[in-house]
């Protein structure tokens, strides 16, 4: 029996008088991966912090492992959820001194930096993840020695070290150049591979990062949902070219949807 990780009922939410997320009705269930793709602006990441209770919703419902918002403790429920964003470089400002497995360890309590207890049982968790990521080679090396891409690696295994039962991961790929991205994505694919792994919310701009472990694909503009189900239903070119405003060809490769916009959509 499905088990519903997400339930959005009617939510809408305004900002200063203006609607930024509209009337959406989505659902997540156990078992699923989901990529929230738009275009800047489209209400991707304020969908997010409606989901992780940094923004209330103006009206509708809001259930997230099976807690009502309203009803539970969201700081409780956030200790259940890991967040990568492009955030976490400015949070971590302040400590680019700390080695990378500190940064893993941070994970454990959710906090910037390590102000907590922390047991042995934890470093050697996190000396786990660490090696999963391949970084096993600068677990010593302070933060700010790190490449882009092992930044991204150290704070993707720092939003596991608590065991989420949700994983979101926004835009992750910022920054990174080709090789980054794709030695990323693998890790990702490879985690999200195993039956017992984390649901997982994806968001991006660009379809090609869908990963094949990626089941479902929910499309965003301007707030409202333009198709939200299995990804090889919702990723056509027809949807996608209503998403982006632009005329989009859609081939599948390796798992993965790779796009090509019509070469006459932009003229002079």
């Amino acid at each position: 029996m499905s088990t519903n990780i997400i339930s959005l009922e009617d939510v809408s939410w305004r900002r200063q008088n203006k609607q930024i997320v509209k009337n959406v009705h989505w659902n997540v269930e156990q078992g699923e991966h989901w990529a929230i793709l738009g275009a800047n602006g489209s209400g991707k990441t304020s969908l997010l912090k409606i989901i992780t209770g940094y923004e209330w919703a103006s009206n509708g419902t809001v259930d997230v492992l099976g807690e009502r918002f309203g009803q539970t403790p969201i700081y409780e429920l956030r200790k259940r959820i890991g967040w990568l964003s492009a955030s976490l470089d400015e949070r971590f400002r302040h400590y680019e001194g700390l080695a990378c497995v500190d940064v893993v360890v941070s994970g454990i309590h959710a906090s910037i930096g390590i102000h907590d207890d922390i047991k042995n049982s934890d470093i050697q968790k996190a000396l786990k993840l660490a090696n999963e990521m391949g970084l096993s080679h600068i677990i010593n090396s302070p933060l700010r020695s790190l490449s882009q891409g092992e930044r991204k690696k150290t704070f993707f295994a720092r939003a596991l070290m608590a065991d989420p039962e949700l994983i979101i991961v926004d835009e992750p790929t910022s920054g990174l150049d080709l090789l980054a991205r794709e030695q990323f994505l693998q890790q990702l694919q490879t985690l999200h591979s195993k039956p017992d792994s984390p649901t997982l919310l994806y968001v991006t701009h660009y379809p090609e990062e869908i990963i094949p472990s990626i089941s479902h694909v929910l499309l965003l503009k301007e707030g409202q949902i333009i198709a939200a189900g299995k990804k090889e239903d919702v990723l056509t070119n027809t949807l996608l070219s209503q998403t982006f405003d632009v005329p989009i060809y859609v081939v599948w490769r390796d798992g993965r949807p790779w796009i090509q916009i019509a070469s006459n959509s932009f003229k002079g």
